[in-house]
């Protein structure tokens, strides 16, 4: 019977190293970013928004995004995170908006009684149409996933190509939170016929507002 040592010992001779030997250092990151500008940006992330059944708008003021998510409401109940570019906008002041929970019981009761969850973004990928949010006390990302409708704004500065750039950015997310949710669309699961249904674990809506001008 050949031993383990002996398959190994095998192994390592073929690659040319030694028992004990350390690893070698890992190699470099190899990220591509292409040169678009932000109108090719705004192109490909509202049409890869919109093949994966969400909604894209672009709003060229904090007022016009607030009267866009006012119109999306249409005065349904609304929780909304504590994110400053919400109040910057002017969302949290809608009528039918509750905001600045700082109990986590309040904040399930709310959400799972709201119709529409409001939350901002940290960054949007062009690419594949996904929405960045790192989850912080003002990002709860409790508001993004129970209510069935989400609705995010996000500054047009922060539209990125993809997900190379992202990591350019932010090499280690780890250090910036606890969790960076990709958010592609509304929640969607197939059984085993492949079926595909929306909004069984999460929001069966969701609508991005790119705000030009507003920097978060």
């Amino acid at each position: 019977m050949i031993s383990r040592e002996h398959v190994l010992h095998k192994v390592r001779a073929a690659l040319g190293r030694t028992a004990g030997q350390p690893p070698a250092a890992a190699p470099p990151a190899r990220l591509s970013v292409p040169v678009w500008d932000p109108a090719e940006r705004w192109r490909r992330f509202s049409q890869a928004l919109e093949k994966l059944g969400g909604k894209a708008l672009r709003a060229g003021s904090a007022d016009e995004a607030r009267g866009y998510v006012q119109e999306l409401l249409k005065g349904r109940p609304a929780v909304a995170s504590n994110a400053p570019f919400l109040a910057q906008c002017g969302i949290t002041d809608l009528p039918g908006v509750r905001s600045g929970f700082s109990e986590a019981a309040a904040l399930r009761e709310a959400c799972a009684a709201a119709e529409a969850g409001i939350t901002s973004a940290d960054y949007g990928l062009a690419d594949t149409g996904t929405l960045v949010v790192f989850s912080s006390e003002q990002e709860a990302r409790l508001i993004s996933l129970l209510p069935p409708i989400h609705i995010a704004l996000l500054p047009a500065q922060h539209l990125l190509t993809g997900l190379d750039e992202l990591l350019t950015l932010v090499p280690q997310p780890a250090q910036r939170s606890s969790a960076m949710v990709l958010i592609t669309g509304p929640s969607r699961t197939a059984d085993i016929e492949q079926i595909l249904v929306r909004g069984v674990h999460g929001p069966g809506e969701i609508h991005v507002i790119v705000v030009e001008g507003k920097e978060s």
